[in-house]
């Protein structure tokens, strides 16, 4: 997991100020953005977004769609989008192609690559199942399946060099192949999207996306981040 990598690409400037220019057209006569001058700065605005649409479970969560935020995730396994497009999140996503962007699994059969770049296997450990079940992920059975993945990466190559279409070589493939993707985000999203997934029984691997992300989306909004790791973090409250 030490090769994931969450990175902003694009974010709307003074979010909380967005936020509190829609929630003052709501009740406001006057054409709001005359009024810009008198707006107050970010740091005020997301005291006020707390106090009069989040906090005491208001839910008047309509205005915070408004500002957006673009990540660039990568070197994530194939799960973590499986994941990741499940349920009604509300975002946009653009995913590496498995058919288009084989270059690395050719590289990592030969050796020009390391494997563990191509495919993702989680590291040694204790784990449970969703029944509870605890095991052990050895170091003898990760080198195994490290050894397995590189067998199917050269059964790729042999594919691939036979002419054989990628979209039909990589039914082969392991299915954690990591994938780069870009996300879009509205607030909103962002702050359901991490009450799906950065909840204890989530998976492991999209708890560290939402991990990773998270900095990102603090740095940006930071009240509204603050309020959030007060109020709903990890408590699996779904859906504002």
């Amino acid at each position: 997991m030490d090769r994931f990598r969450v990175e902003v690409i694009a974010k709307t400037p003074n979010p909380q100020q967005v936020i509190y220019a829609a929630l003052h057209q709501d009740y406001s006569e006057g054409f709001v953005y005359d009024d810009r001058e008198s707006w107050p700065p970010e740091e005020k605005c997301g005291e006020i977004i707390v106090k009069r649409l989040l906090a005491g479970d208001r839910g008047h969560y309509g205005c915070i769609e408004h500002p957006q935020i673009i990540l660039n995730c990568g070197f994530f396994p194939h799960s973590v989008m499986q994941q990741a497009r499940t349920h009604r999140v509300g975002v946009s996503f653009d995913v590496q192609s498995g058919r288009y962007t084989s270059q690395r699994i050719l590289d990592a059969a030969i050796g020009k690559r390391d494997i563990e770049e191509v495919f993702y296997l989680r590291p040694v450990g204790h784990y449970s199942d969703r029944q509870g079940k605890k095991y052990f992920y050895s170091p003898e059975q990760r080198q195994r399946d490290v050894e397995w993945c590189l067998e199917a990466a050269k059964r790729y190559h042999v594919d691939i060099e036979a002419g054989m279409a990628e979209e039909h070589a990589r039914g082969k493939l392991p299915f954690d192949y990591r994938q780069h993707f870009v996300v879009s985000f509205n607030m909103r999203s962002f702050l359901h999207f991490c009450d799906l997934r950065n909840k204890k029984d989530a998976q492991l691997e999209i708890q560290k996306l939402c991990e990773l992300m998270w900095p990102h989306f603090k740095e940006w909004t930071p009240a509204i981040a603050e309020w959030y790791e007060t109020s709903r973090l990890g408590k699996a409250r779904l859906a504002p």
